[in-house]
């Protein structure tokens, strides 16, 4: 897993897991497609403030385990992935675009999650609740949040 990303204000591990088809199911990846994309990917890590920890290749779609910032949304990071990718691959991979009639590498849809470096939503929820025990005031917990009463 990664480390730690220390901004002027703020600290955070952003990790996603995003799965992209290529448009149509189309079968595009072989060695020669797989190695320009990483290369690609590695131009984005570059670029902009994202780490691609692992791609994962199918003949039809793509995994992604990416690293990000509070910057970047969810959809922002899938959204700039997918068209950089696929303005290069048909810049320079012709036979790529002649697959694809309808001119795009990837749909609108993707999959997108977030993934854990420590816990699971319980054992986060039990540390929320069990902070500040050593305090003198008294701690608020779900059963005791009226946020959503009527007057």
């Amino acid at each position: 897993m990664r480390e730690y990303i220390h901004k002027s204000h703020n600290v955070s591990v952003l990790l996603y897991h995003s799965a992209c088809p290529t448009k149509y199911r189309r079968t595009l990846f072989n060695a020669e497609i797989d190695e320009y994309l990483r290369d690609i990917c590695i131009g984005i890590s570059e670029r902009y403030e994202i780490t691609f920890i692992e791609i994962g290749v199918d003949n039809d779609h793509v995994h992604f385990l990416v690293q990000s910032i509070p910057m970047y949304s969810p959809t922002k990071l899938v959204k700039m992935i997918k068209s950089i990718t696929a303005r290069k691959m048909f810049a320079t991979k012709p036979q790529v675009k002649e697959q694809l009639w309808g001119g795009e590498f990837w749909p609108k849809g993707y999959y997108i999650d977030t993934v854990r470096k420590h816990a699971s939503e319980d054992v986060i929820a039990k540390y929320v609740k069990d902070q500040g025990r050593d305090k003198e005031y008294t701690q608020l917990h779900s059963q005791q949040l009226k946020l959503f009463d009527t007057p």
